[in-house]
């Protein structure tokens, strides 16, 4: 049972960040998703509870600097950060995934933490 138990938690880790992918079918699904799995999985696990928090502050944290991105677009500087930004994004999010399901923790650069 312990095992199973680890393997949902592996799961539901992976899923917090991976969830972020919604965004492309529904407008903030990038933040909605880990913030649900965090807020319903936050009292059984400690392992989801983690991961997704620490997705749903990358989020934040991304979402911030798109916007601040977008702006300096519009000053012809920042559309190469809103690309470096985007396929940053698409990377580590693959990565901390992966090591989620892995049982690892794993942490975002450059994140502001929000949510603690």
């Amino acid at each position: 049972m312990t095992e199973q138990l680890r393997k949902e938690e592996k799961t539901w880790g992976m899923m917090a960040h991976l969830g972020i992918f919604s965004g492309h079918f529904i407008p903030f699904g990038n933040i909605i998703a880990p913030l649900v799995i965090w807020l319903v999985k936050k009292d059984e696990s400690d392992y989801v509870a983690y991961h997704g928090k620490e997705s749903l502050n990358f989020q934040i944290s991304i979402a911030i600097y798109m916007i601040v991105s977008v702006i300096l677009a519009l000053l012809l500087v920042g559309f190469i950060l809103v690309a470096v930004l985007w396929v940053s994004n698409l990377v580590l999010v693959v990565i901390a995934g992966i090591k989620a399901n892995e049982g690892e923790l794993y942490r975002y650069p450059l994140t502001i933490r929000f949510v603690k």
